[in-house]
């Protein structure tokens, strides 16, 4: 990584612990302010890479970074999947999770953060989500756990 990457990653780190952003322009205006010319596609890069993800917070959407999100198998973890998860499938080993469009990463960062037994490693699209199970019953059990959690299963 070179040293101006690496400064403006640091940059956009800060950036977000201080404000509430909802938005790439925002970020782009901070950076602009700080010397960094950037452009939507750098920073959108970035914010992958640094792990930032989008999270409500009083009732806005704004970027978060993973530390600031760090989860649970509790009540946090729960409403995560209450807000954001349409529905929960298995097929053999994997539990797929479907999500609101952008929001896959958040409920992906929770869920690898979380204590859950029974979860190898997930990969996660845009709004997809493939959980790795070491079986087929580890799979059913945990997606069931995980419709109790989300209030699929009442």
């Amino acid at each position: 990584m070179t040293e101006l990457k690496e400064r403006r990653q640091r940059a956009i780190a800060e950036i977000i612990r201080e404000k509430a952003l909802s938005s790439q322009d925002e970020l782009a205006e901070h950076l602009s302010g700080l010397g960094f010319a950037v452009t939507q596609a750098t920073i959108s890069r970035d914010l992958e890479q640094i792990g930032a993800v989008k999270v409500r917070r009083s009732g806005q959407l704004s970027y978060a970074l993973p530390e600031q999100v760090r989860v649970g198998p509790g009540p946090r973890l729960a409403s995560l999947l209450r807000d954001f998860v349409r529905s929960i499938e298995t097929a053999a080993n994997l539990i797929v999770l479907k999500t609101p469009p952008g929001s896959a990463h958040l409920v992906g960062v929770a869920l690898d953060q979380s204590d859950l037994v029974g979860i190898i490693g997930t990969i996660c699209g845009d709004d997809t989500i493939f959980i790795a199970c070491a079986s087929t019953r580890i799979a059913a059990d945990l997606a069931t756990s995980l419709r109790t959690q989300s209030g699929m299963l009442q």
